[in-house]
């Protein structure tokens, strides 16, 4: 990265500052975040038990959101099943409600067969154009740790997923996700983010592994006035073919007349950090290990971690200006 250059000076660049405008509405929204007042609407208790189904088999007892309700809960406070079991059971008694709390085998069972989805909260329905990052990161799913591999010199059991974000500029939202193995290439999960995508893109962001025709291919057929910002590899060529590579062959003349980091600054490539500080948020606070055994209810948890960290950045958003360095 361009950046890595300036590492032996570094100390003597000043560290940029911002400053919250909404210091007051922000400060209320995290203290927001922590409350534990929980409510169930009258939707919500009508629909706690699951509609009969009119085909053979047997009858499931509770319904999708009761499920999606209780592996939420556990999920936002670190328990496994059984435990989330007693909690939401303990929540309901005191609020006098008599609802059939699901038990922690129906959950384990449910959780591989929850439909995997993304609700937007905070992001009203619109048509406008929307700027999309998009990078993907490791989550550690249960096996063998680093001790017994530096102890006794064995090889490590432990495995591990990729989580794959899309990522909204203008809100910090997540507007689409997928799991794969750890095997799994980036670029092949661009299809499946871009098929969550209902609203037409104006930029797109993403690192150099997303570098290639069929990525420009997959954003113009999506969105045709898309604007592709991808950084080409230092070797990278013009191609000599059709739309939609002029983008990339704009990028290889700009890079190779002005340099990169001056690049960067004139495509706005730097909000890509938006989607890793977003990356930064689900590992602080869903956390960096999957607790589910199976990949259909690593899935499922992966959505609803998703679903829960667009809540809570509906609690609470900063607005952040920068602040004039003081010259000399």
């Amino acid at each position: 990265m361009p950046f890595k250059h300036n590492a032996s000076r570094r100390h003597r660049i000043g560290k940029m500052k911002f400053k919250v405008t909404n210091w007051q509405e922000y400060e209320v929204g995290l203290r927001r975040r922590g409350s534990l007042t929980l409510w169930l609407t009258p939707e919500a208790l009508s629909s706690w038990q699951a509609p009969r189904r009119k085909t053979r088999g047997g009858q499931p007892r509770y319904s999708d959101l009761a499920i999606e309700t209780a592996l939420t809960v556990g999920l936002v406070f670190g328990l496994r099943l059984r435990q989330t079991e007693g909690l939401v059971e303990s929540v309901l008694s005191l609020m006098g409600l008599k609802l059939a709390v699901p038990d922690h085998t129906t959950m384990s069972r449910r959780a591989r067969t929850w439909p995997a989805r993304i609700e937007r909260h905070t992001r009203q329905v619109s048509d406008e154009a929307v700027h999309i990052l998009v990078d993907s990161t490791g989550l550690q799913v249960y096996g063998a740790g680093q001790w017994p591999e530096e102890k006794h010199g064995t090889g490590s059991r432990r495995s591990w997923r990729k989580l794959h974000l899309a990522l909204d500029a203008g809100n910090g939202e997540i507007i689409a996700h997928t799991m794969t193995d750890q095997d799994i290439g980036d670029a092949s999960q661009l299809g499946p983010l871009l098929d969550q995508i209902d609203r037409p893109i104006g930029q797109f962001i993403a690192d150099g592994a997303y570098d290639g025709a069929p990525i420009y291919d997959a954003v113009i057929n999506h969105s045709p006035e898309a604007a592709v910002v991808i950084p080409p590899r230092a070797n990278a060529i013009e191609w000599t073919g059709e739309e939609p590579s002029f983008q990339r062959d704009r990028h290889i003349a700009a890079i190779s007349r002005d340099g990169r980091m001056k690049w960067q600054a004139s495509t706005g490539y730097g909000k890509r950090a938006l989607v890793e500080t977003a990356i930064g948020r689900y590992k602080s606070i869903i956390g960096r290990r999957l607790r589910a055994r199976s990949f259909l209810a690593q899935q499922t948890e992966v959505a609803l971690g998703c679903v829960v960290l667009n809540r809570l950045l509906g609690c609470a958003r900063p607005k952040s200006v920068r602040r004039n360095q003081a010259t000399a």
